[in-house]
């Protein structure tokens, strides 16, 4: 093994050897010998959102490490699993390609290539339909995860809801749902609580993911669009204040904001 561990084109094979020396009772890390699924799973998507601001980026160098990263989460978890006798890496590769085959009957089974690729969507959800009612899985928003992001996890079960005809079937609907709840937080918002303060807005962000999926868009992708376009215009106004010696701290409101203006038009083609 010791080979293998110093072999830097070991591949795979070799990153498996090492996460098991580290989690070796004798040998290993005691930091990683510390760990167990729930301590690991933050740094899981952690990493995964790491891999994504990579290809937001067009950062291909930085994808292959961030990729590396997320790799490495599946074989400790799967470590982990395998110490405890339920499965190991390869019961995972083999899992995702039994499932990879199966969902893609029009690749590697007898059915024709000719569907479109809605056709293809439709089926693909019926095959998962059938994996969860192997699963027991029967009420319609069952196998929906608990710790997906808040706003992607609204988007599946608001997809979810739809398949039933559980659905505004005009965008327009939708709009005036959202300036329905919008109304409704502003007009009560000096005599809720905190936690009903919560659960109004919890309401207005349902209904603005729910737009977002009536319009064809990702949520959580538009808002990573604007946190880093806000990013980057308070960047360039930190740049404008410190060329006169200034810092936001020392200035007001009106001066950042003719700042941001400006900041804005300079981003216009």
């Amino acid at each position: 093994m010791s080979d293998l561990v110093h072999d830097p084109r070991g591949g795979l094979p070799r990153l498996i050897a090492i996460m098991a020396r580290l989690r070796d009772p004798d040998t290993g890390c005691a930091w990683d010998l510390q760990q167990d699924f729930a301590t690991i799973a933050p740094y899981t998507i952690e990493e995964a959102y790491e891999v994504a601001d990579a290809i937001t980026r067009e950062a291909w160098d930085d994808l292959k490490g961030e990729l590396g990263d997320l790799l490495f989460q599946s074989v400790f978890h799967a470590r982990m699993a395998e110490e405890r006798g339920l499965f190991d890496i390869h019961d995972v590769a083999d899992a995702m390609s039994d499932k990879m085959v199966a969902r893609h009957p029009h690749v590697f089974g007898d059915e024709g290539r000719g569907k479109t690729a809605e056709e293809q969507t439709r089926d693909w959800e019926a095959v998962k339909a059938a994996e969860r009612a192997a699963k027991s899985q029967d009420r319609t928003l069952d196998g929906v995860a608990l710790g997906l992001p808040a706003l992607m996890r609204a988007v599946k079960l608001q997809k979810r809801a739809a398949r039933v005809g559980f659905d505004w079937p005009e965008t327009a609907q939708v709009l005036d749902k959202l300036t329905e709840e919008a109304q409704e937080l502003v007009a009560a918002r000096d005599t809720l609580s905190t936690d009903e303060i919560e659960d109004e807005m919890g309401d207005l962000l349902f209904v603005l993911a729910n737009l977002a999926r009536h319009l064809g868009v990702d949520p959580e992708a538009a808002l990573r669009r604007t946190n880093s376009k806000f990013t980057r215009r308070f960047e360039a106004v930190e740049d404008a204040l410190a060329a006169r010696g200034r810092r936001p701290a020392d200035s007001t409101l009106e001066e950042m904001d003719a700042l941001w203006t400006e900041a804005k038009r300079s981003e216009r083609p």
